[in-house]
């Protein structure tokens, strides 16, 4: 297992799908690929509105219960191959986890996708997190978080609040997912920011009036 830092250490966790990435465009074309290879319809545009909760969630819009642990399987199986190159990062994605470092701080990763595709988006994109940690959606993440010390949670959907909640961390919220500023607001994020290129500015002042004080 990884050691934690001391609580003292800044660690602020970031979500991965419409926080630091727009997997719209890679997730549209796995799903494409997954329909064609059964022969089964797929609204991939839909799919893509509704991102943030597990696969399985999206995949009963489509299967039948007793296929979704195969469809699941077969879907990771295709996503490198359709997804990675496809998906860039968001503005601001890079340069908001180099502000943690360049305030002394550790930078993680909590999301819902599967752990070794997570990685590949993020060793394609160039960023580089201490950890990443994947399967883990809404209330959930809040054991990531504990166990990392994360004083802030970055995520773009009300089930990345009520993981931040869960944890005891602070919620910090950007509209570049499915929830618009009032729902993420209403889910109790502490703060809402209009995208990543927000964050630095906004973490200096945090560990100024808050970390080291």
């Amino acid at each position: 297992m990884t050691a934690v830092l001391p609580p003292s250490t800044l660690t602020v966790g970031f979500d991965l799908d419409m926080t630091l990435i727009d997997s719209r465009p890679g997730i549209k074309a796995a799903y494409e690929a997954l329909s064609a290879e059964t022969g089964t319809f797929i609204d991939a545009g839909q799919a893509v509105t509704r991102l943030g909760p597990p696969l399985e969630e999206e995949l009963a819009y489509w299967f039948p219960a007793q296929d979704i642990p195969e469809m699941v399987d077969r879907y990771r199986a295709l996503y490198p191959d359709h997804a990675i190159a496809a998906t860039p990062a968001l503005p601001g994605a890079r340069e908001a986890v180099e502000a943690v470092r360049a305030l002394g701080g550790r930078a993680i990763v909590v999301t819902a996708k599967h752990e070794p595709n997570a990685k590949l988006h993020l060793e394609h994109l160039g960023i580089a997190p201490d950890a990443v940690i994947g399967w883990l959606w809404a209330e959930a993440k809040a054991g990531a978080l504990r166990e990392y010390g994360a004083q802030v949670y970055v995520g773009d959907h009300v089930g990345d609040v009520r993981g931040a909640r869960t944890a005891g961390a602070l919620s910090v919220a950007v509209p570049t997912g499915p929830c618009p500023e009032p729902e993420l607001r209403a889910a109790g994020a502490d703060v809402v920011l209009p995208d990543l290129t927000a964050l630095p500015a906004w973490l200096e002042r945090y560990v100024a009036e808050h970390h080291r004080g």
